[in-house]
């Protein structure tokens, strides 16, 4: 059973790539927050993007994104986030892979409203 993907030296976890990259996205946005001096709760990366003040446009397009890696917050860490199996059994190469791209969007958007 595939649960890890071997990048040259270096072994990654599927679900914890997926989980990290939400941590990475939510930490992104909570930033964003805190720079507009506003209060930000919860780990929702879509709900926080969609809860960003109207002068701060964020795309429809990156609010959907942000629901794919939403969704990885609980499963990827509990052993019983599934109703048989470890999330291990789950996970793909390629949700870890969409996971960390949609992340770095997420913190690219961040970064251009941070400087």
């Amino acid at each position: 059973m595939l649960f890890c993907k071997q990048i040259g030296k270096y072994v990654i976890i599927l679900q914890w790539s997926c989980f990290a990259a939400q941590q990475a996205a939510e930490k992104a946005v909570k930033a964003l927050f805190q720079k507009l001096h506003l209060d930000a709760w919860g780990h929702t990366v879509s709900v926080l993007l969609s809860n960003l003040p109207a002068e701060i446009a964020v795309a429809e397009d990156l609010i959907e994104k942000a629901k794919v890696i939403d969704k990885h917050y609980i499963p990827a860490r509990y052993p019983n986030g599934f109703e048989t199996g470890a999330p291990t059994d789950f996970y793909t190469a390629g949700e870890a892979d969409t996971a960390i791209k949609i992340a770095g969007e997420i913190i690219e958007f961040c970064k251009g409203h941070l400087r």
